[in-house]
């Protein structure tokens, strides 16, 4: 482990400095009343206060999912102090308390996406479609915890975990300066001269002050949620037919539409028409059956009741199949999502914007940070006309993702990394899955630490000594 004495004082220690109130979006108070103006309404008035600083470092990273966890890897292993916040109990977002189990477009990537990789593969923890296995990789997402644990704190990098990032403070400069947290140790106050909203939903961006778009351009919702469901008590060979990646060696390309009809057998009809079993190895499988529609990632109400209604569809769809005997009779769920699978939230402005055209037309870019071959996957937003994959009348051809798309627009010291980095409804719906995500947030981490040691702005890094230290880290990482 290279989690030194030294890196461990430096997590551990608190600043003594304090933030002082950020107005209506960062204030809080230990008591909350009524105010005297608006008494027997429902709006409260918050005392203001000062927040501590918790703690200051070269960079932050919001959000531990794939984007986040590269991105602090990548900016400690240049040298980088770095922090990284994260809501849930563990790291790996979608990866593990979402229970993805896939990850997707990796096989072009190298860097941490590779390392991360061979370390699952060392512990016996990856399935590959026997088709197409370079860019499809299935892995135990309780050993993907351990491995990204394993690999954070190898770097140095300091995590607290049950953390929200609820507020931000940017200066009459529009330099972010600092990000403010809700957890079991109340109010926190953290300062850096870099950061990486890797939150997924754009948390990060939107409290700082960007712009953002939101939904399909054309007036849509966003794309469904889904519940995801690890399962046991299946013998493999004896579903072969209606398991992804299973199915096509034996000749049958359609195991979706086959899991349908058996879900339809037993008495269901699924909310999503393109249901999904993949085989993750060791007597365990991960399925895909659900949807829920016209749900906003913006509303906490809305996710509690999508959460609900998901998980009892979820059950539903595995008593159904239950109900046919022979080889489901011994179904069993084991787990479902600790947090509901989110397709969209906001996509922040960035200096570069991509679009549906740079898909058709396989742009490419001098700042490249990855090259995407992922096609266009937008699951439909209204069942009333598809409750399945919705085209959009061309394929996609390889394009890249350029640096410029991860800078903000429109706060200095910021950037952006996953799913939530700067483009339109089409391309989102193919840049967004993981195996991008991670080459993404390892391209941020990079930069955030070059912009911190210089005492720059990101967008002021030039690309060139970017794309030179991501050379070093990706050919030593695999």
């Amino acid at each position: 482990m290279k989690n030194s004495r030294r890196s461990f004082l430096r997590c551990s220690m608190a600043s003594p400095l304090f933030i002082a109130s950020l107005g209506q979006r960062g204030t809080s108070a230990a008591t909350t009343s009524l105010s005297e103006a608006n008494s027997g309404s429902s709006v409260l008035a918050e005392p203001a206060r000062q927040i501590p600083v918790a703690g200051e470092s070269d960079v932050i990273v919001c959000g531990a999912g794939p984007a986040g966890v590269a991105a602090a890897i990548a900016a400690a292993r240049c040298g980088a102090t770095v922090r990284l916040l994260e809501v849930h109990g563990c790291l790996g977002g979608i990866w593990t308390a979402g229970l993805l189990s896939w990850i997707l477009d990796a096989g072009n990537k190298k860097g941490i996406i590779q390392e991360i990789i061979a370390r699952l593969r060392m512990r016996d923890a990856v399935a590959t479609y026997p088709e197409g296995a370079s860019n499809a990789v299935g892995y135990r997402p309780e050993i993907m915890k351990w491995v990204l644990e394993e690999m954070i704190q190898e770097a140095g990098v300091c995590v607290q975990l049950f953390t929200r990032v609820c507020a931000a403070h940017v200066d009459d400069t529009k330099r972010l300066q600092a990000v403010i947290t809700e957890s079991k140790s109340g109010r926190q106050g953290w300062r850096a001269k870099v950061f990486v909203d890797a939150t997924g939903d754009g948390d990060l961006a939107a409290f700082a002050g960007c712009r953002f778009d939101y939904g399909d351009e054309e007036g849509g919702p966003v794309q469904p949620m889904s519940m995801l469901a690890m399962l046991v008590g299946l013998d493999p060979e004896a579903v072969k037919p209606f398991v992804r990646g299973l199915a096509e060696p034996d000749g049958e390309r359609n195991p979706k539409g086959r899991l349908l009809e058996e879900i339809r057998r037993g008495g269901h009809d699924p909310s999503y028409h393109a249901p999904t079993i993949f085989y993750l190895g060791h007597g365990l499988f991960c399925m895909m059956a659900n949807h829920e529609y016209r749900v906003s990632a913006l509303d906490a109400a809305e996710i509690t009741a999508a959460t609900f209604r998901s998980r009892a569809e979820v059950h539903r769809i595995v008593e159904a199949l239950r109900s046919l005997g022979g080889p489901w009779k011994e179904i069993q769920i084991v787990a479902t999502n600790e947090q509901i699978g989110v397709r969209e939230g906001r996509r922040p402005y960035g200096l570069y914007r991509l679009t549906a055209e740079d898909l058709k037309n396989g742009t490419r870019h001098e700042d490249a940070v990855c090259t995407v071959t992922f096609p266009v996957d937008i699951h439909s937003p209204d069942p009333e006309k598809n409750k399945g994959i919705v085209a959009r009348g061309f394929r996609s051809q390889p394009y890249d993702i350029p640096y410029r798309a991860l800078v903000a627009a429109d706060v200095r010291g910021l950037l952006f990394a996953g799913r939530c980095i700067s483009g339109d409804f089409v391309a989102h719906s193919s840049y967004r899955v993981t195996g991008n995500a991670a080459a993404m947030g390892e391209a941020a981490g990079v930069a955030a630490a070059l912009a911190a040691a210089h005492h720059c702005d990101p967008k002021d890094v030039p690309w060139s000594e970017i794309a030179s230290q991501l050379e070093r880290l990706r050919s030593q990482a695999g």
